[in-house]
């Protein structure tokens, strides 16, 4: 068992006033066994009403409306959370043969919609070096996660929320956000039905990428089990340092704010995240969002800049 505070900060800022910001936010940790949130503490610019529903994915949501002209908008959460490890990760040898039942539910049909990729010969790679139809579900799904983790480079600074799979592929770098929109696909060309997650990922004595930060996963589905979180990102099972907020067909799907607004002005994105931990080590992060792609030649740069630090 252990206990995180978590503060998250996003902050909008535009170069003229604005007015009549439409917004959404899916910040509130799931309701789920393995976690509970002993406080939450929302604050946002102006003090609007949020008005709270649950969404088509079972996600909590959050609407707000911030009328008044202004410059600058931020949402700030704070939360104790406590989370619950499994003390045994026991799967059933499924096989992928016993989802063709399963999806005959809509929701799980929708998990399982693999979106037409330009670059499909390296799905078709994949699934020819790691699909067997022997192996259970839990078995192809780990499988597929060693795949991305061991074929793509974690760098930061080379994707947006906008990069295609495609590109994800072309470039086999990116953040966690691309590593589970890779998986996906893999997984949903296998039938598996499978959703994104995002969260958070607490400090973990053994070091992950992306810990202290907003983070991003998959969940797979088992017949007769249920949803099985795999992190890609770190080639691990989902364990008591995920803290998890909301679930979609895609980062689209949960995205943890976003908006519009009248006026002409152009906006910047930054996030911040502190997570700090039951010892009083506390993991820090500032994210200047690019909201525009980066062009080919700089990421060619920064990936052959990041190589060079390998060496």
């Amino acid at each position: 068992m252990s206990v995180f505070k978590i503060h998250h900060i996003t902050k909008y800022q535009y170069d003229r006033s604005i007015k009549e910001s439409v917004n959404e936010i899916k910040i509130y940790p799931s309701n789920i066994p393995s976690q509970q949130v002993l406080e939450m503490d929302l604050q946002i610019t102006g003090n609007p009403e949020v008005l709270t529903f649950t969404d088509y994915w079972g996600n909590k949501t959050g609407d707000f409306n911030l009328l008044r002209p202004h410059q600058e908008l931020i949402i700030e959460s704070k939360l104790i959370v406590q989370t619950t490890a499994p003390s045994i990760i026991n799967f059933p040898e499924t096989t992928i043969s016993h989802t063709s039942n399963d999806l005959q539910n809509l929701l799980l049909l929708q998990y399982s919609r693999s979106n037409p990729v330009q670059l499909q010969s390296f799905l078709d790679i994949a699934i020819k070096e790691i699909y067997d139809d022997k192996k259970s579900i839990a078995q192809i799904a780990f499988a597929c996660s060693e795949y991305i983790f061991n074929q793509f480079t974690y760098i930061k600074g080379i994707t947006t929320i906008e990069t295609t799979v495609e590109e994800i592929i072309q470039q086999k770098a990116g953040v966690c956000q691309d590593f589970a929109h890779v998986l996906l696909e893999l997984l949903r060309a296998m039938r598996i039905p499978s959703r994104y997650v995002s969260g958070y990922i607490c400090p973990n004595k053994n070091g992950m990428r992306g810990e202290g930060a907003t983070h991003a996963w998959v969940e797979f589905y088992i017949p007769s089990y249920g949803w099985v979180g795999l992190d890609p990102t770190n080639n691990v099972w989902v364990e008591s340092q995920h803290i998890k907020l909301a679930v979609g067909r895609d980062f689209a799907d949960c995205t943890p704010a976003k908006g519009t607004f009248k006026g002409p002005a152009h906006q910047s994105l930054s996030v911040y995240v502190s997570i700090g931990y039951e010892d009083g080590m506390v993991f820090e992060e500032i994210n200047n969002v690019q909201l525009e792609k980066t062009p080919p030649t700089q990421i060619e740069n920064i990936i052959d800049n990041f190589a060079a630090q390998q060496q």
